[in-house]
């Protein structure tokens, strides 16, 4: 499946046997960055859609200059 096809996948539609529980993945915390993220990406197979328990979960991201710490960070403040 291309990048394109991760992220275009319909959660309304997806084959939830095609999808991987989120819980399953075990990453390597002793390995460098780029190492874990392609561990979870290999475990994980699409990135943009997967499971939570019996949810459906479909992650999209905005094309902006905002970084996921900015937001995060915003968002705790707000707290």
């Amino acid at each position: 499946m291309t990048i394109s096809e991760m992220k275009d996948v319909d959660v309304r539609s997806v084959d939830r046997n095609t999808l991987v529980q989120r819980n399953s993945v075990k990453v390597n915390p002793k390995k460098d960055k780029a190492e874990r993220v392609k561990e979870y990406v290999e475990q994980i197979r699409n990135p943009y859609c997967y499971l939570d328990g019996k949810t459906v979960v479909k992650i999209s991201f905005a094309n902006t200059s905002r970084t996921i710490e900015d937001c995060m960070r915003g968002y705790l403040s707000g707290l």
